[in-house]
């Protein structure tokens, strides 16, 4: 019966603990045995400590005695078992556990043993001494954790939460790295917001991340638009499908920052299968897409359009679109007949034609047809044009109209040439920029002198020919308003032999910005002198001295001055009260400069601090600060 009984009975699965246990060799009656002797010891070992300390008390006759000092000893017993066992559990658990080293599993000091001598933490309403403090406490709830895992009084409890606060207050404020070298981007390109970013800020930013599940803009302002097309550029995201959100039938600008938006570059090793799931950039059918969707275009402006194409052009000119102002940007593949052919049929109605870095076209016969097919040009701007020389500046002189023109050729150009240009147009101009022209003597400067009367803007640069003396005498008694704009990039010798150049400066030195400043200083925005290199200190520092004030100035590059110091830096602060950007690249001698707040300070070259400052100090602070010196 036994035996049947004992061949039916049901087991259930082993547990895990059990099948270790078993493994092991590891009974429950040897723990139990392994238990109750070292209580026997730890009793011995008391008993022995209580009787050498004088602890025991001598035994009476009497029963009744016998029951009292029978009572006291096993109340002392116990706490010295409780003491012992605290030892034994400090000496053989925790330190091991704390350095770090394995145990034995078949010895005595097994984890599961160890785990039978832990004193479990009090409960709510017993007593407890705080870790910190050891102060004797009611534990509650809410009691806090201490460092070392033991329970904290109110007291303590409070102050390390606390301290908490504190370090992630801490954590928050520290930017993370992606968001600092993203606000270090935008400021380098001129970006500077202080505090969040503005609503509108964050929708084009939202508009950007969600691109591909986004239908249409909707009545989404033209001013909107543009900055919509630069975020869109900048994630190289522009697309066939994206550019179809940007056309409307009743639009009459398109600008598209980046139209060779090759995304397969930033995949290289993928196999041609999936790179040709990729986005890439417009085709030719795109660019015509455009003109059909919107046949009212005209105003223009695409960059990098590579695949602005001959087609493009053949239907422009066959359904009439009215473009006025047309600007491109590395469209390479027209040809020069079909650029004639355009500016023969479509050239009466343009006012305004930018083109840059076309080396494959427009040569200086397309440049002529362009000459005489488009009367009407205001706005003329050819940079980097690789097939265009002397015989272009010649042509330009018939275009009466012209306002704003932009020169840079990668051909060497006699000054003669340029003289006569001048003296032709320079009278109605707002906008002269000349780059690369490295022929231009002071003939070129007395001609702006004597021709330009209404320049707003003037760009002369990469010159190593015209001397401080011709740039003081162009800004001498010159009859033309203060300058809103001037740009003196790099006019200055590159001759190895004689690093510190002629007697009589070359490029812009002393006498030349004395005279800039003191002609269209009051009316100065922005102010670009890199690599200027012979301005003196002298020249500075009367110049930016605090009491003469240019209140319009708000972007400033000194960069490469090398005369430019930090009580300079201190003096632009004081005589801009709205300046922007001060850009100082190579400007050794400054350093721990105090930046108002809405003020960005770039380059700057301390190699513990970032490339850019950006402001966070109080300008009436420094002001009455730097009075004082």
């Amino acid at each position: 019966m036994s035996r049947r009984a004992s061949n039916n009975r049901i087991r259930g699965p082993q547990s895990a603990l059990t099948d270790f246990l078993a493994s092991n060799n590891i009974s429950a009656a040897q723990i139990s045995a392994d238990y109750d002797r070292r209580r026997r010891e730890a009793y011995q070992q008391a008993e022995q400590d209580a009787a050498a300390n004088g602890t025991i008390a001598e035994e009476d006759e009497g029963e009744q005695d016998d029951r009292e000092e029978t009572a006291l000893q096993k109340k002392k017993r116990k706490r010295a078992e409780e003491k012992a066992l605290a030892n034994i559990k400090e000496s053989k658990g925790q330190k091991k556990q704390k350095k770090g080293k394995k145990r034995d599993p078949d010895g005595e000091d097994s984890d599961i043993e160890f785990g039978m001598y832990t004193k479990s933490k009090p409960l709510p309403g017993q007593q407890d001494n705080c870790e910190i403090c050891e102060k004797r406490f009611t534990v509650s709830p809410y009691s806090g954790t201490g460092p070392e895992g033991g329970l904290l009084c109110d007291r303590c409890s409070k102050e390390q939460k606390t301290q908490r606060k504190k370090e992630e207050k801490v954590k928050k404020q520290a930017v993370p790295r992606a968001k600092r070298r993203q606000a270090q981007s935008n400021i380098l390109d001129g970006i500077i917001s202080q505090g969040p970013p503005s609503l509108q800020d964050l929708c084009i930013k939202t508009i950007a991340d969600n691109v591909h599940d986004i239908e249409e803009f909707g009545d989404l302002p033209q001013r909107l638009l543009k900055p919509l097309s630069q975020k869109f550029s900048k994630r190289r995201v522009i697309t066939s499908r994206t550019l179809d959100l940007f056309l409307r039938q009743e639009q009459e600008t398109l600008v598209i920052t980046d139209c060779g938006s090759k995304s397969q570059l930033r995949f290289p090793i993928l196999p041609p299968p999936l790179a040709k799931q990729l986005p890439t950039e417009l085709e030719v059918d795109d660019y015509i897409k455009i003109f059909s969707f919107v046949p009212t275009m005209h105003t223009l402006d695409l960059q990098n359009a590579g695949q602005f194409k001959d087609e493009v052009l053949d239907y422009i000119m066959e359904r009439n679109v009215p473009i006025r102002h047309l600007k491109l940007y590395a469209a390479n593949l027209i040809s020069n007949d079909k650029w004639v052919e355009f500016f023969t049929k479509c050239g009466q109605r343009l006012e305004s034609l930018q083109l840059s870095w076309l080396d494959y076209s427009m040569d200086d016969d397309a440049f002529m047809h362009l000459v005489q097919g488009c009367p009407n040009l205001k706005r003329l701007k050819m940079k980097k044009c690789w097939q265009l020389g002397d015989q272009a500046l010649g042509a330009i002189q018939n275009l009466k109209k012209l306002e704003h023109l932009s020169l840079q050729f990668k051909d060497s150009t006699s000054a003669s040439d340029l003289v006569d240009m001048i003296a032709a147009i320079g009278g109605n101009l707002r906008t002269l920029s000349l780059e690369d022209f490295h022929n231009a003597d002071h003939s070129v400067l007395e001609a702006i002198h004597k021709h330009c009367s209404q320049l707003q803007k003037l760009r002369f640069t990469e010159n190593d020919f015209c001397t401080d003396t011709g740039y003081s005498a162009l800004f001498a008694d010159w009859p033309n308003p203060p300058l809103s704009f001037v740009d003196f990039s790099s006019n200055r010798s590159v001759d190895y032999d004689n690093p510190d150049g002629t007697e009589d400066a070359v490029g812009l030195g002393t006498k030349g910005f004395e005279a800039l400043m003191n002609h269209s200083g009051p009316g100065l925005k922005t102010l670009l002198v890199p690599s200027c290199r012979h301005i003196d200190r002298e020249g500075l520092a009367n110049a930016f001295d605090g009491r003469k004030q240019y209140s319009l100035l708000r972007k400033l590059d000194v960069s490469f001055v090398k005369k430019m110091d930090t009580s300079i830096i201190a003096g632009v602060f004081r005589s801009c009260p709205d300046i922007k950007h001060i850009i100082a690249f190579g400007c050794f001698s400054v350093s721990d400069v105090m930046v108002p707040r809405d003020v960005c300070l770039i380059g700057v070259p301390n190699a513990q601090d970032a490339i850019e400052q950006e402001g966070t100090y109080d300008f009436d602070m420094i002001r009455a600060g730097l009075g004082a010196m």
